[in-house]
């Protein structure tokens, strides 16, 4: 007779259900643990406009549909071939805990739970998840199994790194008929790769070569020009492969990666008011990330004043697209008068909440620093006629709970990828100064 694999306990920290509120239907038939500390933390984050605001509200909801009039005594079954959810009052800390951490906090209250689980259950696996690296360093220096949260994480986030295919010894024949017919059928070529939908391709023949991007629709590969927007001329092919994926009106979802000085929200800020005529508005928002984890309550001024700092950079890519005409240019006013009539609006992403997304040129910079959560609630709140742009640094993440792997940035591009809607190009080269392009390098 066949014995019954016995199933795992996974303890939840509070930051895995702020990162996703739907986290406890993701662990197939294992039980769940939900130390009482979470949902005293959670308390507190039920009051704000925050998407981990949000989060917090929607997880208090789930758990409510759940428990219904019941009790949570031996938990309850989350339904189907799913596992229970027991919620575990708090445990006395053990001696080696009360050794090693003097302080009584929510952390420590939660490691408690999981030492003291893993010790009543000695045949079955307590594994504690959270996307605090401290923590599980902590539960792992106790005996204590511990990982991240993993159920939105990508398996290879540097597969990015390699967003266009340079194809050395190409036909210079076929380069000249991209060159005097704008594109070819792909059967007619040989490449080193399958493409896929919207990716470029640098093909250098003997004597030329030619930028081109692999067309889906048709099965063709079609000649990428060097195109100026809005008096932003590219500066190498990276630059010309992602104009040509922000001023075409079919691609309507655009990921450009990058460090600091390779011209993402510059070039995506420029395309969109190169389009101004096809939209009704140039929405441009970043997420902000509290200094050293600190609320923006702990910052001087108001409202204005508090998020003034986080938003300068993007005044100051406008700042250098102005400069690119004289002040009495019909190019110079035509900006004021977009943000005169708030057609043109820069903002923290926060106040977008509840505006219209129709017809819409909506780019958010510092997407590196959004859950997989955030960027899909921004994407499916997308109406008719709206282009959507994310750009960010994924080496650079503020956040303490996000990595290269868990990002939204990341997520989306490697969930997109091979759609013709979408088009993502990693920009190597920087152009700000050979100066920030060294430190880049090298700092």
């Amino acid at each position: 007779m066949a014995t019954r694999k016995l199933t795992k306990i996974f303890v939840l920290d509070t930051n895995v259900i702020l990162h996703d509120h739907t986290c406890i239907y993701q662990f197939k038939d294992n039980d769940i643990i939900l130390p009482i500390t979470v949902l005293e933390e959670l308390d507190k984050f039920k009051k704000g406009n925050d998407p981990i605001n949000f989060q917090a509200r929607e997880f208090v909801r789930v758990l409510d549909n759940i428990v219904g009039e019941q009790s949570f005594n031996g938990g309850i079954k989350l339904g189907g071939e799913l596992g229970k959810l027991i919620i575990v009052t708090g445990k006395p800390f053990s001696e080696t805990m009360k050794q090693s951490f003097k302080d009584d906090i929510p952390d420590h209250r939660i490691l408690a739970i999981a030492d003291y689980i893993t010790k009543e259950n000695p045949k079955r696996s307590t594994i504690l998840i959270s996307k605090d690296i401290n923590l599980r360093m902590k539960a792992k220096s106790l005996g204590i199994l511990s990982e991240d949260y993993k159920n939105d994480q990508i398996k290879d986030p540097h597969v990015f790194e390699k967003s266009i295919t340079d194809v050395d010894g190409f036909s210079d024949k076929l380069i000249e008929a991209l060159y005097n017919e704008g594109s070819f059928p792909i059967g007619d070529v040989k490449l080193p790769n399958t493409p896929t939908a919207n990716e470029y391709y640098i093909l250098k023949g003997n004597k030329s070569s030619v930028l081109g991007r692999f067309d889906n629709a048709t099965n063709r590969m079609v000649r990428v020009e060097k195109k100026t927007a809005y008096g932003i001329k590219p500066r190498n092919a990276e630059q010309t492969f992602s104009l040509n994926s922000l001023l075409d009106p079919e691609i309507k979802l655009v990921s450009l990666t990058g460090k600091a000085g390779t011209g993402k929200t510059l070039l995506a800020l420029a395309a969109a008011l190169e389009q101004h005529k096809l939209y009704e508005q140039i929405l441009l928002a970043r997420p902000i990330v509290a200094l050293s984890n600190k609320d923006l309550g702990y910052l001087p001024g108001d409202a204005s004043e508090k998020i003034s700092p986080y938003m300068q950079p993007l005044f100051d890519n406008l700042t250098v697209i102005k400069h690119a005409f004289s002040q009495r240019s019909p190019e110079y006013l035509k900006i004021d008068e977009l943000l005169k009539e708030e057609r043109l609006i820069i903002t923290p992403l926060a106040y977008i909440r509840g505006r219209s997304l129709s017809n819409a040129y909506f780019i958010v910079d510092e997407a590196q620093n959004l859950t997989p959560h955030e960027i899909k609630t921004i994407i499916t709140r997308a109406g008719e006629g709206t282009k959507m742009v994310f750009t960010g640094d994924l080496q650079q993440i503020d956040s303490p709970y996000l990595d290269m792997k868990s990002n939204g940035l990341s997520y989306m591009t490697d969930k997109m990828r091979k759609q013709e809607l979408f088009s993502h190009v990693n920009l190597v080269k920087g152009e700000r100064s050979y100066l920030a392009e060294l430190a880049s390098d090298l700092l």
